[in-house]
C-alpha cells in the first residue's frame, strides 16, 4: 500500500492550509488513518487520527483549530488545518494501518512522504 500525501505549502500566521492523503494498491482495506508532523531539531508527533469507523484523536495542540476526515471510497484522509501558527510549520506525514486479504492475511503499516508547511508572515 502506498501512500500520497499533497497540499503543504507556505502560509501566513492565523492562514488555512489543507493536506490530504490517498492510498493506493489493490486487495487493501484501510484501519486507523493518521497524521504526524515533525519541525526541525524535534521528535515526530502525532497530530490526528481518524479509525475506519470514524473515531477522531487529536493532540491537544490542534485542537479547535485542525479537523481530520477521510472519505473510504477513495481511501483518502485529509487534514484542514486554520488558524495556523508558526509552531505549526513542520513535514507532516500521514500513515495508515492496512489489512490485505489474500491467499494469507497481511497486516502493515505505510508512510507518505511527508509535505512541508511553513506558517511565517
Amino acid at each position: 500500500v502506498q501512500l500520497q500525501a499533497s497540499g503543504g505549502g507556505l502560509v501566513q500566521p492565523g492562514g488555512s492550509l489543507g493536506l490530504s492523503c490517498a492510498a493506493s494498491g489493490s486487495g487493501f482495506r484501510l484501519n486507523d488513518m493518521n497524521w504526524h508532523r515533525q519541525a526541525p531539531g524535534k521528535q515526530r508527533e502525532l497530530v490526528a487520527g481518524i479509525g475506519s469507523g470514524g473515531r477522531i484523536k487529536y493532540a491537544d495542540s490542534v485542537l479547535g483549530r485542525f479537523t481530520i476526515s477521510r472519505d473510504n471510497a477513495k481511501n483518502t484522509v485529509y487534514l484542514q488545518m486554520n488558524s495556523l501558527k508558526p509552531a505549526d510549520t513542520a513535514v507532516y506525514y500521514c500513515e495508515a494501518d492496512y489489512v490485505i486479504y489474500g491467499d494469507s492475511v497481511v497486516v502493515g503499516r505505510s508512510w507518505g512522504q511527508g509535505t512541508q508547511v511553513t506558517v511565517s508572515s
